[in-house]
């Protein structure tokens, strides 16, 4: 399926922008405490992966196309396998956006974001409360060498953190 052009929203995309935009963080705890109690900022090593991959595109690192380097990585895996939440928290945005494809963003309070962009289909719509581990989207194809892969960042104050850095590697 080609992606829409930038010019013609998804249907879904003017769907959403007809409805009233939500309070952002209206239900999120002012402590900015993940739905388990547990700050985001103290879960560095202890994250598991969104997605079962190969990690193909490394933080830091420059992109095939030049000029950049990847913000965030790439972990090649199956054309529709589950994405989940790497933790508690909001969906902020759920939609496509060029250059991220179908993208879902969750806000773990305390400023701090995952991302989850390169998706088939978007499981959860801006306002949900997920956990970690809760099935958030599935992966889609057309990342990196047209691999069928997930691209995920995370962001603290809106800078790009090494998300390897946040991960488990057991």
């Amino acid at each position: 399926v080609d992606p829409p052009r930038a010019e013609e929203p998804p249907p879904a995309r003017v769907e959403r922008a007809q409805r009233p935009e939500p309070v952002v963080g209206e239900v999120r705890d002012a402590a900015g405490a993940t739905p388990t109690g547990v700050r985001f900022n103290q879960l560095r090593g202890q994250l598991r992966f969104p997605v079962r991959g190969e990690l193909v595109g490394r933080f830091g690192a420059p992109r095939a196309e030049g000029g950049t380097t990847w913000k965030g990585v790439f972990i090649r895996a199956g054309n529709g396998a589950e994405v989940r939440a790497v933790a508690g928290g909001e969906v902020v945005f759920s939609d496509w956006l060029r250059g991220y494809g179908n993208l879902i963003i969750v806000d773990h309070g305390s400023d701090y974001l995952s991302i989850y962009g390169n998706n088939d289909a978007l499981l959860r719509e801006e306002g949900d409360r997920v956990g970690g581990g809760e099935p958030i989207a599935s992966v889609g194809s057309g990342g990196v060498g047209n691999d069928s892969g997930l691209y995920f960042e995370i962001r603290h104050q809106g800078q790009a953190l090494n998300p390897m850095q946040w991960m488990r590697l057991d």
